[in-house]
């Protein structure tokens, strides 16, 4: 069973190197780039401002990532001594993306914590000094890689109280989670989500709403809307997303839609174009 790929392979990610090098003086990151942001402090120390002003040391090898739209600010002065390789992070379908949305606003992770990410990051320091062809393709999927052995480490530590990420982390609801997201149009019933993950049905229902924070059928419906979503961005017709995430016609997803967005696909898909 695997946890990461049915979702990744819904809604991916892109990464693209933005600075390698010394850090020395302030460097800002406001809301309105409308991209997340990873950076991996490699040696020296420097203070991250965050948005509420409130501000972390970090003396260490750190990986910080911002998985949407958030201000924040590196500060370092030349005595600091600090190095960092940075990114601009997009995942697909922006706000809409259900493993952005499962992420905090900001993720602190000191190397020695994770030993997962030691291969990635090595090769990833390597890129940065060196001037091999095609660098910075080569390090942008490094920073893909990065996030994903990350969310692996978040998985394994059960570093995650609730939501989705939480309800992966558990080996008893990460199943039923797997085969919602792989097989979005099959009609679930809870009866049969409890039977794969070998429970009672009273017994996941319960627990899938402490963990996860809905019941199995709003986590449905939540996932279905995401994928119709994303297939409006791509200009797919609603009639054929209709059937592929689970709805017997056009106007019944268009009625899960409402509910779920306060608007129709169609409302919907326009605003987001505009």
């Amino acid at each position: 069973m695997d946890r990461l790929s049915s979702l990744l392979c819904h809604f991916g990610m892109h990464a693209g190197l933005y600075h390698s090098g010394d850090l020395c003086g302030v460097a800002a990151f406001e809301t309105a780039d409308q991209v997340g942001y990873i950076h991996v402090l490699r040696e020296g120390a420097m203070t991250l401002r965050l948005a509420d002003n409130s501000e972390v040391r970090l003396a260490e090898p750190t990986v910080m990532v911002f998985p949407r739209p958030y201000r924040h600010r590196m500060l370092a002065n030349e005595a600091d001594g600090a190095r960092l390789v940075c990114a601009t992070l997009q995942f697909d379908g922006g706000a809409n993306n259900p493993l952005a949305a499962a992420l905090p606003d900001v993720l602190l992770l000191p190397v020695a914590e994770a030993p997962i990410l030691d291969g990635a990051l090595a090769w990833l320091f390597e890129e940065a000094v060196a001037s091999y062809c095609g660098r910075e393709a080569v390090m942008g999927r490094l920073f893909e890689l990065l996030i994903v052995q990350m969310l692996r480490h978040l998985m394994a530590s059960q570093t995650m109280s609730s939501g989705m990420m939480a309800g992966l982390a558990d080996l008893r609801l990460a199943r039923a989670i797997t085969l919602m997201h792989a097989e979005p149009e099959r009609a679930w019933s809870v009866a049969e989500l409890a039977a794969e993950s070998n429970m009672s049905r009273a017994s996941f229902a319960a627990s899938f709403r402490s963990v996860v924070g809905q019941t199995p059928a709003d986590y449905l419906t939540s996932w279905r809307i995401s994928l119709a979503q994303k297939r409006l961005r791509e200009g797919r017709p609603i009639a054929l997303i209709a059937d592929e995430v689970g709805y017997e016609s056009p106007s019944a997803l268009a009625r899960a839609f409402r509910r779920k967005t306060g608007a129709s696909p169609r409302e919907w898909q326009a605003a987001a174009s505009a």
